[in-house]
């Protein structure tokens, strides 16, 4: 993470140092860079940990691992000791959202929020009372924020997707949401949500800038982080260009195929 790099004290003073700092970040809309894993693949995310990017977020909707496979990840992203780790959770779901935040995780990015009442939830899952209702068990969390309630909540950063009509039509209100840390675009489901044939419909691009556009005023309005998921570190830059605070670099199984591609086209010859 940027400024984190080194410094003294053990090793859970340093991750407690960097878990408060990205929280502190994301809430004072900061720049903030990540990068998605979908494999299931401790020693990769250890590399990918240690280049300097802010977090490392697995997609436990969408991803090719389970819970174990999230665990491994986390302690291959402290081992790394530079970024922090987040977690997709695969629903607004208290088990997992409770699980991935009991596993290490610095925060979550909770898909399919429609309402003002389902950011909420959200939040309440994420949070010990007297803040919400998050079950009180960090067998390994507290290895980096420590066993006290009320600092976790303090560390815990909660990001909310909109990606669906429903979610665009109340986003303004979702925003506003006590405990919203930010939000954040998942733009293939918008896409389609806009109208969109296809992920990448071009056909729809007005009306899914117009959306864009909207959701990151309603972040702003709030005074919260917007963020978005990208495909490269080009549209990253275009993105925190428009006002974006937060953008996710592509992934490691596509960044894989690429790297594959490119090199099998060069031995060959080809352009």
């Amino acid at each position: 993470m940027s400024g984190q790099g080194g410094g003294g004290g053990t090793a859970m003073e340093r991750s407690r140092e960097r878990v408060l700092d990205y929280a502190r970040r994301v809430r004072a809309r900061e720049t903030i860079l990540g990068y998605w894993v979908i494999i299931d693949s401790p020693v990769s995310t250890e590399r990918l940990a240690r280049l300097g990017y802010d977090y490392v977020c697995f997609d436990a909707q969408h991803g090719l691992l389970d819970y174990k496979g999230i665990l491994g990840g986390m302690q291959a992203i402290d081992a790394g000791g530079e970024s922090v780790g987040m977690v997709r959770v695969g629903a607004n779901d208290p088990f997992l959202i409770g699980q991935a935040l009991d596993a290490g995780a610095a925060g979550i990015i909770v898909p399919l929020v429609n309402t003002a009442e389902d950011a909420a939830r959200a939040v309440s899952y994420a949070k010990y009372g007297p803040e919400g209702i998050r079950s009180y068990g960090p067998m390994r969390s507290q290895l980096r924020i420590g066993p006290n309630p009320a600092d976790s909540n303090a560390a815990t950063v909660v990001l909310a997707m909109i990606e669906t009509p429903q979610g665009l039509e109340n986003v303004e209100a979702i925003a506003a949401t006590p405990g919203i840390d930010g939000l954040y675009i998942g733009p293939s489901d918008l896409r389609l949500a806009v109208g969109g044939a296809t992920s990448t419909d071009p056909a729809v691009d007005d009306v899914f800038e117009a959306a864009v556009e909207r959701v990151l005023k309603a972040a702003q309005d709030a005074g919260i982080a917007a963020g978005f998921h990208t495909p490269s570190g080009e549209v990253a830059a275009k993105r925190l260009g428009q006002g974006f605070t937060l953008a996710t670099v592509s992934s490691d199984l596509i960044h894989l195929e690429q790297a594959a591609t490119a090199h099998l086209r060069a031995a060959r010859g080809e352009s």
